[in-house]
């Protein structure tokens, strides 16, 4: 078990866990959180996780927890991972099942207030054109040979077919596409689940929500973003469906193997890996990249279909109806990215697992009007409460790899939310905060119940006092739609 006198404090949010706590940690834990934060994680073993996660071959520096961290599949949802480049680890415990969940904002200007009459009928709407629930399919045909080719170009796809501009994909984290993508390296049953699914929600914690822009605190970064106070803004958060889970079902099956192969020696069986030159870690990586593209055409189909739910409802009764993309960015992603270690320029394999890129100013992948600013950086809460908008910095570059929290983060399991919560009594409380929820099933609503998350006002304040992100807006729920 680990205490809180096992922490060596650094400032009043950082807390590390030195390498010599255990004799096969290769690198320090280093966790963001406040003390209140801090004891609430010991509840579960998601710093257990991060320390054995500190043991894979080929880290570097130290491994990040941020303050939205729970417990997860061998690896924390949370964490993040750098290792050398050729022959350090890739680990699919590191990435998340869920490969490229992540999270859009666009814009609106459209005021809060003259929406409000048809915010009920857009609900609807939404409800309508985006597809939501477990296994639910989409209105995209797509062949085997399109199904490949959106794995390959993933955004790149939705824009030749009509479904993104050019903006939309400007506006994507690596413009929408891993270039590394290899469908040879993806089995048959994930491409069965994956053709009939994109364009759709999925159930899980992901939604979509209409919210009002509640706050500013960044002008300058909030106007290049098109957020301005008492507009709508819609958030968007799925990932590659049914698609990525096989994937990564597939091959944490298939390098339990490999680590015997190459004589790796783990804590925890699902931190199963396999060195990053090896031909396993190679399909791997081919493979993972292909769920992360389905994600980011996922989320833009999705995109397309709201615009369409706005333009039915609102066309003539406001005067533009159009959503713009703010920014699209993963949470559970591997990527080779070039970080300044110690004084060396080091390239690494960056695992992400429940944790947002944040790179600060200056980085050319950028679009041009955030490259003096900073990537932004979305955080959603949970229904019923408030969201974020963050702009990531150089001392995140300095301190977690240019990374960010990704979420409120969970205290209660979905098992126990369920226990704990009654969906149809939920369902009125949220109605009476004059939210308009539409969601496939209460036992559903009731796993992603406010109280089963932390304050997410708490954790982006952790993040700030840290210098890894900057406040730029807060937004407020009016519509959720849940799978």
């Amino acid at each position: 078990m680990i205490r809180k006198q096992d922490f060596k404090r650094i400032n009043p949010v950082t807390w590390e866990i030195p390498r010599s706590f255990r004799e096969d940690m290769r690198v320090p834990v280093r966790i963001f959180a406040s003390d209140k934060i801090l004891e609430a994680t010991l509840g579960d073993r998601s710093i257990e996780q991060a320390v054995n996660a500190a043991t894979l071959p080929g880290l570097v520096s130290h491994v990040v927890v941020m303050p939205d961290v729970h417990q997860g599949y061998g690896f924390p949802i949370g964490g993040v991972a750098a290792t050398r480049l050729p022959d350090g680890v890739i680990s699919p415990g590191g990435i998340g099942y869920d490969i490229n969940c992540g999270v859009r904002v666009l814009a609106s200007g459209i005021s809060a207030d003259e929406a409000e009459p048809w915010l009920d009928d857009l609900a609807d709407a939404l409800y309508a054109h985006c597809p939501s629930g477990v296994g639910v399919k989409g209105s995209v045909r797509l062949t085997a040979k399109a199904l490949d080719n959106v794995l390959r170009q993933g955004s790149e796809w939705t824009e030749r077919n009509g479904f993104a501009t050019s903006e939309d994909v400007m506006r994507t984290e690596e413009q929408g596409r891993l270039a590394d993508a290899d469908p040879g390296c993806v089995s048959d049953r994930a491409k069965q689940r994956g053709r009939p699914q994109l364009g759709t929600l999925g159930a899980g914690n992901h939604f979509i929500e209409v919210d009002i822009v509640e706050e500013i605190f960044h002008a300058e970064a909030a106007q290049a973003m098109g957020l301005h106070v008492g507009n709508l803004a819609v958030q968007i958060h799925c990932g590659s469906r049914g698609f990525g889970h096989q994937i990564c079902s597939d091959y944490v099956r298939e390098l339990q193997k490999a680590v015997q192969r190459y004589n790796i020696q783990l804590p925890d069986r699902e931190l199963v890996c396999a060195p990053l030159d090896s031909p396993e870690g190679k399909r791997y990586f081919a493979a993972m990249a292909c769920a992360a593209n389905y994600a980011f055409a996922n989320r833009q189909v999705l995109t397309h279909h709201a615009r369409r739910a706005f333009e039915e409802t609102l066309a003539g009764k406001v005067g533009n109806w159009d959503l713009s993309l703010v920014y699209d960015i993963a949470h559970n992603m591997g990527k080779i990215e070039t970080h300044h270690i110690e004084g060396e320029e080091v390239t690494v394999c960056v695992h992400r697992k429940g944790a947002t890129r944040a790179f600060g100013p200056g980085f050319e992948g950028l679009p041009e009007e955030y490259r003096e600013l900073g990537q932004p950086v979305m955080v959603p809460g949970s229904m019923g409460t408030g969201s974020w908008v963050l702009l990531g910095t150089e001392a995140s570059m300095e301190l977690a790899f240019g990374s960010s929290c990704h979420g409120a983060g969970r205290t209660m399991s979905r098992r126990q939310a369920k226990h704990t919560v009654r969906g149809d009594q939920l369902l009125a409380e949220l109605e009476n905060q004059g939210i308009h929820i539409r969601a496939g099933s209460m036992p559903g609503l009731a796993e992603e119940a406010p109280q089963a998350y932390k304050d997410v006002d708490s954790v982006v304040d952790v993040v700030s006092e840290a210098g890894i992100a900057k406040k730029v807006a807060r937004l407020k729920p009016l519509i959720v739609i849940k799978g």
